[in-house]
């Protein structure tokens, strides 16, 4: 991919850590200029954008509610005003609270739905009307869809809805020149995935893998890369980016 690409404009939200930051740090490399998103704290953001511009690239942080539509139209607010337009759209934002069905708390099931479905639908729909010809909307699922393991249902639910959102949207976006597509990590070592598990645990899930390890963040945003950049033939799908997971 040619790095000559310094008159485009990503947006990453949940971009102070986890993978938003390993792709923000990504698209950076390419000479994309980033608006790195976070919900509440800040400082995790702001060294974000310090590693991008100690290197010579172009980053800002913002903050807000990705839900919230006046938070979000912010944030876009941000990207072309400090940075000129906006190009890509990285959606990394997201929670993952697990519980049995039986057992999970409405108000839990509720807020994961928000966050996720609500979440992405609002940023989805700003880009929709915001992004400029040759862009890149790239969602986030998950490979629980298909894993299909307990205690994962509500987040599941939430990301199948966000497939569903992903695919309808590149075909509602006929004639743009934007591409629409969802990346779907398996199991990733970020603090998301970590929290709530047992060594014992993370351990057996990382066996799993024909690699036996866990992805990397590093390895989700090559995939973000390869979607925001090159792959313009490649719309309306979901990619399944875990390392051969079953």
């Amino acid at each position: 991919m040619t790095s000559n690409t310094t008159d485009r404009v990503a947006i990453v939200t949940g971009g102070s850590g986890g993978i938003g930051r390993a792709s923000a740090l990504r698209l950076a490399r390419e000479g994309i200029a980033v608006v790195v998103h976070f919900n509440s704290n800040k400082a995790p953001a702001e060294e974000t954008v310090k590693a991008i511009t100690e290197t010579g690239g172009r980053a800002v942080a913002a903050g807000g509610d990705i839900a919230d539509e006046t938070a979000a139209t912010a944030l876009f607010d941000t990207a072309e005003r400090e940075l000129g337009g906006i190009d890509v759209l990285v959606h990394t934002a997201g929670i993952m609270p697990l519980s049995p069905i039986a057992q999970l708390d409405l108000e839990d099931f509720d807020r994961i739905q928000r966050v996720n479905v609500r979440g992405t639908f609002v940023v989805d729909k700003l880009a929709a009307q915001r992004m400029r010809a040759g862009g890149a909307i790239i969602n986030f699922s998950t490979s629980i869809t298909r894993l299909q393991a307990p205690a994962y249902g509500a987040y599941a639910a939430s990301k199948g809805a966000v497939e569903a959102i992903t695919l309808i949207l590149a075909r509602e976006l006929r004639g743009r020149d934007i591409t629409v597509n969802a990346v779907a990590p398996g199991p990733t070592a970020t603090p998301l995935f970590f929290e709530g598990k047992s060594q014992e645990l993370i351990d057996r899930i990382a066996d799993n893998n024909p690699f036996q390890r866990l992805g990397t963040p590093e390895d989700i945003a090559e995939a973000v890369a390869f979607l925001a950049g090159p792959a313009r033939w490649v719309n309306g799908q979901t990619i399944f980016v875990n390392g051969g997971a079953a």
